[in-house]
């Protein structure tokens, strides 16, 4: 890899955003877990030359999968994606809200399933129709990315650099992401390099994986200071003793949000991803039906990302967090001063750390501590935030009525 200097000059929209501050982050007394309204980073942005590759970006939204671990509020009829979890918007708009001004709607792809395609056009109105790939049935994840990443190239060209991110991620701070992505451009326009985006470990979580850097891309850099590093090592989703260790060893999360150059990144799976390689080739001539048949379900990260050699970790604090559980909602949400979370009308006496989610009635917690209680209108689920983080032994166990529980759809955003 070259060592070029990363150029001077700031894009307009890297400033503070209203209402926020870089001393707000709180942190939950009763977990240590940090809170909805995270922190600045100390230092301040490195500067990022936002020319022709950061301002032609294009994104890939991934927004498949119905999100069984939000049970009984997620359903096939109302999928995670489509639900306010952080605040009142749905998960999907907020990640196209998020991106812009950096990526505009026009830019946006959206990979989602077939079933739940109209939907997500009704919460997401300002994308394109036709920028929402339906998926006849579930791909994998690396096949996803090749689909958007060919589809990008034949509207923007081969060149092009995109973010590829899912649906149901959290950012307090959605300028400081923007600079990550520009950075992250720049660095994919020289280095012609796959580019993870790592945030900085708060706990040995066995459900994200880990990024452990290597050598600095630039001579006289290091990861400390916020520059990128090649990726000596990933490792995806190891058990607590095995996250201590790599933590230790100064491993980053991998934030799922990764850039790369469109003709790159379909060049790396043709070479690495054995499960997608056959059936590039029906790709290029836009036969989904053919692609489909030829290639085995596989996520980017088990395809791609584990095999290459090619991958550079940056470093970014911009309060992420993954909101792939019930737990992840306490992270995410302002807590109460016992380190209670709740949506709807919800009473806690003598409670900590729990996590209500109430759409009818009443719920009121009294003297306990890490429960989960969600009630719908027919259903209640109580049960502790660390059992609430693997419900497939639950739904196994349900009855088909309950497991897959008729709802409404959502109602679309009221400016909609």
């Amino acid at each position: 890899m070259t060592n070029t200097p990363t150029p001077d000059g700031r894009a307009p929209d890297d400033r503070e955003l209203p209402g926020s501050d870089a001393t707000g982050g709180t942190r939950d007394d009763a977990t240590g877990d940090a809170t909805g309204v995270g922190t600045l980073p100390e230092e301040q942005l490195l500067p990022v030359d936002d020319g022709a590759v950061a301002s032609s970006m294009w994104a890939i939204v991934l927004a498949a999968g119905i999100g069984s671990r939000f049970w009984p509020l997620s359903s096939p009829e109302r999928p995670k994606q489509l639900l306010p979890l952080i605040d009142d918007k749905p998960l999907i708009a907020d990640t196209v809200q998020r991106l812009h001004p950096l990526i505009p709607p026009e830019r946006v792809l959206v990979i989602t399933a077939m079933d739940i395609a109209p939907a997500i056009r009704r919460a997401i109105p300002e994308v394109p129709g036709a920028n929402v790939l339906e998926e006849p049935y579930p791909l994998g994840t690396a096949a996803s990315v090749a689909w958007g990443a060919q589809e990008i190239a034949r509207r923007a060209g081969p060149k092009t650099v995109f973010v590829s991110l899912h649906a149901d991620l959290a950012a307090v701070f959605p300028e400081e992401f923007r600079h990550t992505l520009r950075q992250s451009a720049q660095l994919v326009a020289r280095e012609a390099c796959l580019v993870a985006v790592g945030v900085p470990p708060t706990r040995p979580e066995t459900g994200f994986g880990y990024l452990v850097p290597g050598d600095p891309v630039e001579d006289g850099a290091d990861l400390a200071h916020g520059s990128a590093c090649e990726v000596r090592d990933f490792v995806e989703k190891p058990d607590v003793p095995l996250a201590e260790t790599l933590i230790a060893d100064g491993a980053l999360w991998n934030s799922g949000i990764y850039v790369w150059e469109a003709s790159g990144v379909l060049d790396q799976l043709a070479t690495h991803c054995t499960e997608v390689a056959p059936g590039l080739s029906a790709l290029a001539r836009q036969d989904l039906p053919h692609f489909a048949e030829r290639i085995d379900s596989v996520s980017i990260e088990r395809g791609l990302l584990e095999r290459t050699d090619d991958l550079v970790v940056v470093p970014a604090d911009f309060g992420w967090d993954d909101v792939g559980t019930w737990e992840s909602l306490r992270r995410c949400r302002d807590l109460d001063d016992d380190g209670n979370g709740a949506v709807g009308s919800v009473h806690f006496v003598d409670a900590t750390s729990n996590v209500v989610h109430a759409e009818h009635g009443a719920v009121v917690l009294y003297g306990v501590e890490r429960l989960l209680v969600v009630s719908l209108n027919g259903v209640t689920l109580v049960t502790t935030l660390e059992k609430a983080r693997d419900m497939k032994p639950l739904l196994d166990a349900l009855p088909p009525e309950l497991r897959v529980r008729p709802s409404r759809p959502p109602a679309p955003p009221a400016d909609a």
